[in-house]
């Protein structure tokens, strides 16, 4: 697009639909609907009064919607004016006050997101039926992710200790065992002889790993936030694990003493803003003391907003003192469709693959993590599934 066209563009988004610009693409029309519905008068509906007003009303659902597709289609500082906007002249403050608002749309981790980015511009009055709906969801996934979670990741605590005297028959490792004693093989008798075997040991009672998460809270992370608090709460209650829970944009904050309450948690976060992934992979290192019994999440769209050398220089300092880094373009469902793809492939190419992860392969990748199996093998065979 030339610089006429760009200008005329930017014009037609400003002026609105009555301006005698060229055609919008598809997505210029849905930031033009966005813009059309809070700042347009002139094609709202009509109030009690006859006068014109802004086109949201007070339907729950358009709301709703309308606070995603502005996520979607403006940068996180237009975002904010935007939502002040509509909290002064569409009375949203209103509607987040209204039990009608929070009935007509179905609690969701999008939804939880919505409110979330609205944290900083929600009224007092408003916040215990956010908390309620956000509680409500934390609930659920809680319910739907915690039993298998514990479950998976125990067994992976279990079976990441090596001992050479197995218990049992089924805490030998039969492939370590036999690399162990190729040095005893039998040719007239077709067998090895295993005079060390080496087994999966039973741990003792306390902590046993380390597991630290690195929470990204760009307005493009509002889903991975979400899951990521509920799968630190459910780490936090394991005694055998030592969770600890970051989130950061510019600054970077430890919510570890609330993930007692995934929902404290998602309050005590920020989403927007800018982004400093080598401050909190700094911070992080700090709270590591056993780093070849360690594991390091950083969930993020790695668009760095510091030094990108220094960052990927302390991604490869953490993993050489041992400690298992996992690096998610995203926790969610549905995927991740932008992240910095030159980063992404810098850390793949120092054996770190960053790729997106689903909340139900979320404990098995743990499992994977906390056994020191390589992650580039699990993402390939993850992916074939």
């Amino acid at each position: 697009m030339n610089a006429v066209d760009e200008r005329e563009r930017r014009w037609r988004l400003v002026l609105g639909r009555e301006a005698r610009c060229s055609g919008l693409s598809a997505a210029d029309q849905g930031m033009d609907g966005a813009l059309e519905a809070l700042y347009n008068r002139s094609a709202a509906p009509a109030d009690a009064s006859g006068r014109r007003s802004a086109g949201l009303g007070s339907s729950a659902p358009r709301v709703a919607r309308w606070l995603g597709d502005i996520r979607e289609y403006f940068p996180t500082p237009v975002v904010q004016v935007m939502q002040q906007d509509a909290m002064e002249r569409l009375g949203l403050h209103q509607l987040l006050l209204e039990p009608e608002m929070m009935a007509a749309v179905e609690p969701d981790v999008h939804l939880v997101g919505t409110l979330l980015s609205l944290n900083r511009v929600m009224p007092d009055e408003a916040r215990e039926s956010a908390r309620a709906v956000v509680r409500k969801v934390v609930e659920d996934l809680e319910e739907r992710v915690a039993r298998k979670t514990r479950s998976v990741v125990r067994g992976a605590i279990d079976r990441s200790a090596r001992t050479h005297r197995p218990r049992r028959v089924a805490d030998i490792d039969w492939n370590a065992t036999i690399r162990r004693n190729l040095a005893n093989y039998l040719p007239e008798h077709n067998t090895i002889v295993p005079q060390t075997l080496v087994g999966h040991g039973r741990r003792s009672r306390g902590v046993q790993k380390e597991v630290v998460l690195a929470i990204d809270q760009s307005g493009s992370m509002a889903a991975s936030v979400v899951y990521a608090s509920v799968f630190g709460a459910v780490l936090a209650s394991m005694s055998s694990l030592k969770t600890s829970l970051v989130v950061f944009d510019t600054a970077v904050v430890d919510l570890t003493e609330q993930l007692t309450d995934p929902v404290e948690v998602l309050f005590g976060t920020q989403l927007g803003g800018g982004t400093h992934i080598n401050k909190a992979i700094r911070y992080c290192q700090g709270l590591v003391t056993k780093p070849n019994d360690s594991v390091f999440v950083l969930i993020s769209d790695l668009y760095e907003g510091g030094v990108r050398e220094e960052m990927l220089r302390r991604v490869a300092a953490v993993k050489a003192a041992g400690t298992q880094v996992v690096v998610l373009l995203a926790l969610s469902d549905e995927g991740a469709p932008f992240y910095d793809r030159e980063n992404a492939a810098a850390l793949a190419a120092m054996d770190v693959p960053a790729f997106a992860c689903t909340p139900d392969a979320f404990p098995e990748l743990m499992a994977a993590a906390i056994q020191g199996q390589p992650l580039t093998a699990w993402v390939d065979k993850h992916q074939d599934a």
